[in-house]
């Protein structure tokens, strides 16, 4: 592998940026990182004072106690997956870049944050600054609540550093191969009958309001995702189902060989379907008996595929009557990954 170069001397920034994680698996640290996700208007899109109540009036008032006992049985002697796996990218990144390409993390909650890395990558004197926010699929809860907050920072800052910001990069060969990559050997070892995609769902309003043509398009229609259209082309849902379209493509997979489902659900109001814990039911029904999941809206393991999928998903599935369900890992910091995002990095210079 030749080191990424520039063709010129000027030194760049690159900050990849993910969700976050509390710094710790108890219920203060976690109601802490609970308190600061759950207030931004991106997430929980309510008026300020209704967001207020909400949180600190009900959900923060047993929410954190549940999550910590979650994020006790995925945490490490390293910490949080989700943490050390982005920092692990970045690391293997560096080693694939030039000296004058300087590397940061940022979480959009959490430490480190996006503030702290601007503040690094400023000190080293970097001129220009490629944020990548590491969503895979375009969500106003994720890609855009962490690119605005990465704009605020650089306007606080008050430096003249131009930047480019890579964004719902899903149909990125490079990312769909290492995806491909990673599960090869696992669909040939576990001799699996069926492949899910689980994605992580949001709410429909959250669908609706990045649905141009005014909400003549999104979820108006069962069909409205098969196709991407400009009404559509920043529909997170549509852009999961072409996500799953594409692997199940490179992975050779016929129609009936897979499903895609989304997972995480919260609350009372709809969110986009069909809903994994639903579907998982359905296949033991249609007789599936060992299943590999993939979690293709998260680049790196965290609660959402190691609690959520590898040990919740199992003892439901096996619990109905299934086999077998065996979580293909995320990207983490796999080589192909890295490869995909320093290709990313390269395209942009």
């Amino acid at each position: 592998m030749t080191e990424l170069k520039k063709n010129s001397s000027e030194k760049v920034g690159v900050l990849l940026s993910n969700l976050g994680t509390p710094d710790g698996p108890t219920p203060e640290p976690v109601k802490r990182y609970l308190a600061q996700f759950l207030m931004d208007p991106a997430v929980v899109d309510i008026p300020a004072i209704a967001r207020w109540l909400l949180v600190h009036g009900i959900i923060l008032q047993t929410r954190p106690k549940k999550s910590a006992e979650a994020y006790q049985k995925i945490w490490t002697e390293r910490g949080s997956p989700l943490l050390f796996h982005t920092l692990d990218l970045a690391a293997r990144v560096r080693e694939q870049v030039a000296d004058d390409i300087v590397v940061e993390v940022g979480m959009r909650y959490g430490n480190p944050s996006i503030e702290s890395a601007v503040d690094r990558l400023i000190s080293s004197g970097v001129s220009k600054i490629i944020f990548i926010p590491l969503y895979p699929q375009y969500s106003l809860a994720a890609t855009f609540s962490s690119v605005e907050e990465f704009k605020r920072v650089m306007a606080v800052k008050k430096k003249e550093i131009p930047f480019t910001v890579i964004e719902d990069f899903w149909s990125d060969e490079g990312f769909l191969d290492a995806f491909v990559a990673v599960g090869k050997p696992l669909l040939a070892d576990h001799s699996v009958d069926h492949v899910l995609f689980s994605f992580h769902g949001i709410p429909e309003r959250h669908v609706r309001k990045t649905d141009f043509s005014k909400g003549k398009h999104c979820l108006e229609k069962p069909e409205c995702c098969e196709n991407l259209v400009e009404a559509n082309s920043k529909c997170y849902r549509a852009q999961s189902f072409h996500t799953a379209y594409r692997l199940a493509g490179k992975l050779g997979l016929k129609r009936e060989q897979y499903s895609v489902s989304f997972q995480s659900r919260l609350g009372r109001t709809p969110w986009i379907q069909p809903y994994t814990d639903i579907v998982l039911d359905e296949l033991v029904e249609k007789g599936v008996k060992r299943l590999a999941v993939y979690c293709p809206s998260f680049v790196a393991d965290c609660l959402e595929t190691l609690e959520e999928i590898q040990m919740r998903g199992l003892e439901q599935f096996q619990e109905k009557g299934g086999e077998h369900l065996v979580l293909i890992p995320s990207l983490n910091s796999s080589r192909e990954w890295t490869q995909a995002v320093r290709g990313m990095i390269s395209r942009s210079l």
